[in-house]
């Protein structure tokens, strides 16, 4: 018998440093684990300890003798990983801490309360002379993980309790419901800290940049998804779902997770942690159809085999994919004729393969692939969004430089494929166009900023005056504003721990200055400045308050979703 990593897989890698037979890949000292999907558990060297589940955090391993249906195919998947990658490596070897200097202490800001934020402090915090201060503008913490992972993935929430053992460390301080920008500024922060690490991500949707894009109807994904996770910025926001069809252009996971939102069962959606106010409209809702278009082919899919495989078992709704629309480049087709294709590319391929020849279910609502498709213009009125008018493309036989190669993530050379408008154009009628092609950082007074990037410029993690400038003494970042809006929580842990540790090597080699201000000066100062602190007890009650909600109701919580409400909970 063998262990199975299956869908929930967050790339935490907790799993692999426990493991005593080196049998889960790709290690973060490998080079595919920074691109890589999910991790995967090899079935001809795993023995079964088990050890590996009690580590994973969001419960994603199980005994290949307990999967259910839907699991079973996880077997394959995992086994096809070893086909084509070599995993003779080592171990992770423990990391060991670096000296720190005698009789020191230095305390740190970071600004931001997601997956990097925490992975970072949660590095600096083994460190006893280390003191970490946690600033967020919101009354809660976890930044994505809760206001951005879809509420039917409770497991993938489940990376919280990592963050939770963090923040209980004597040496963590919560400064939540504080606005760096408002009630602290860049200077205030490096006056008062020894090191600042900016970890406020990445906040903003990027822009398809074509007419039509800002009628009535035209919304980004990242507000929808906001919306509905009861962002509170964002819970007064309406979307109206009385047309039937709704376009999504991208075809990351992001797209896949408004699809499901948008077209799963509301009863089924009652019994997760979804706002109750976008719950209340879906249940109203007339959308039908969505239709996920990629400008690229098949083999190039944004989204995961993971996310792209449970498409396939949401209850009555047929996943459609016309056969003719699955065409590879050629360097692809080559490869698979000649049996070196990507294993993740080739299941890719496979699972697309297999829902084409599908048949549809009368009465059933649908999520439509469509590959080779990039969007010209979106068409309507004040009233809203009528049609969006569609070009098809193809592959460029030869790579070609001046082709369109961009793509909703930054992909490695081999796998950016040259494409170009074939010529034919199309209209599809939609009531809602939705753009899910990325998120980009937006800058804080003080603090350099690559506007093309829309990232801090840094290198490792120490921010650089300017790109390619002198580091900035004592200021880092971590996260999506320090390499772009890519990865999820397994690759956001491997930069907050590059971050963190170029935080412990300048304090090790004393090359930090010494704050000029006491860090004890803080909390008056926010004080004085108008902010309502929410510091860790607080967040708990918090945490409870909304817990105790979900309970009589058998949902994981029901969230709070007013500033105002989130503080009188904090306070009560």
């Amino acid at each position: 018998m063998a262990h199975v990593i299956t869908q929930p897989c967050c790339n935490d890698a907790s799993c692999i440093s426990v493991c005593p037979v080196n049998c889960i890949h790709p290690t973060p000292d490998e080079p595919d684990f920074t691109t890589a999907e999910m991790l995967y558990i090899d079935p001809d060297t795993c023995i079964d300890c088990g050890a590996c589940i009690d580590e994973c955090p969001v419960e994603a391993i199980f005994p290949d003798d307990s999967l259910d249906e839907g699991q079973e195919r996880y077997l394959q998947i995992n086994a096809d990983y070893y086909t084509d990658h070599d995993v003779s490596g080592g171990l992770v070897a423990p990391r060991k801490k670096p000296p720190l200097p005698a009789g020191k202490e230095l305390h740190v800001a970071i600004v931001g309360a997601g997956p990097a934020a925490f992975y970072a402090a949660e590095e600096l915090v083994r460190h006893s002379a280390i003191r970490v201060d946690m600033f967020d503008r919101l009354p809660t913490p976890y930044g994505l993980v809760r206001a951005g992972v879809a509420p039917d993935h409770p497991s993938t929430k489940g990376v919280e309790k990592t963050f939770a053992s963090t923040a209980a460390k004597r040496t963590f301080e919560y400064f939540l419901n504080v606005e760096v920008g408002k009630h602290l500024d860049h200077s205030d922060l490096t006056d008062h800290y020894g090191a600042v690490i900016y970890a406020h991500g990445a906040s903003t949707d990027k822009h398809l940049g074509i007419d039509g894009e800002d009628l009535p109807g035209s919304i980004a994904a990242t507000d929808f998804v906001a919306w509905y996770n009861g962002h509170p910025d964002y819970a007064d926001r309406d979307f109206d779902l009385s047309a039937e069809r709704v376009v999504v252009v991208g075809n990351g996971n992001v797209a896949l997770d408004v699809a499901r939102i948008l077209l799963d069962s509301p009863d089924k959606l009652a019994k997760t942690d979804i706002a109750d106010h976008a719950l209340e409209k879906l249940r109203g809702s007339n959308v039908s159809e969505v239709v996920l278009l990629g400008r690229r082919g098949v083999a190039q899919g944004a989204y995961t085999n993971a996310e792209f495989l449970a498409m396939g078992d949401l209850p009555g709704v047929d996943v459609i994919i016309d056969p003719d629309d699955l065409v590879l480049d050629a360097a692809s087709q080559a490869a698979r004729d000649a049996g070196t294709l990507d294993s993740t590319i080739a299941t890719k391929v496979r699972i697309a393969e297999e829902f084409a020849t599908r048949e549809p279910t009368e009465g059933n609502k649908r999520v439509v692939f469509r590959f080779l498709v990039s969007p010209l213009a979106i068409k309507g009125s004040d009233q809203g969004v009528e049609t969006i008018r569609c070009a098809r493309n193809e592959f460029v036989n030869a790579p070609d430089e001046s082709a369109d190669n961009a793509g909703d993530t930054p992909r490695p050379a081999s796998s950016r494929i040259a494409i170009r408008p074939s010529g034919e154009e199309f209209d599809l009628p939609a009531g809602i166009v939705m753009r899910a092609i990325g998120y980009t950082g937006l800058p804080l007074e003080g603090v350099p900023f690559d506007g093309g990037q829309g990232v801090v410029p840094n290198a490792g993690g120490r921010v650089l005056e300017e790109p390619g400038g002198a580091p900035l003494g004592g200021v880092y970042v971590t996260g999506w504003i320090k390499r772009g809006a890519t990865g999820g929580i397994g690759m956001n842990r491997l930069c907050g721990q590059e971050t963190a540790l170029a935080v412990i090597a300048d304090f090790t080699e004393e090359k930090l200055s010494e704050p000029v201000k006491s860090r004890e000066e803080i909390p008056a100062l926010i004080a004085e400045r108008g902010a309502g602190r929410i510091d860790g007890a607080g967040w708990k009650k918090i945490d409870l308050a909304e817990k105790a909600a979900g309970k009589g109701t058998g949902r994981r919580r029901i969230k709070i979703v007013s500033i105002e409400a989130m503080e009188a909970a904090a306070n009560a």
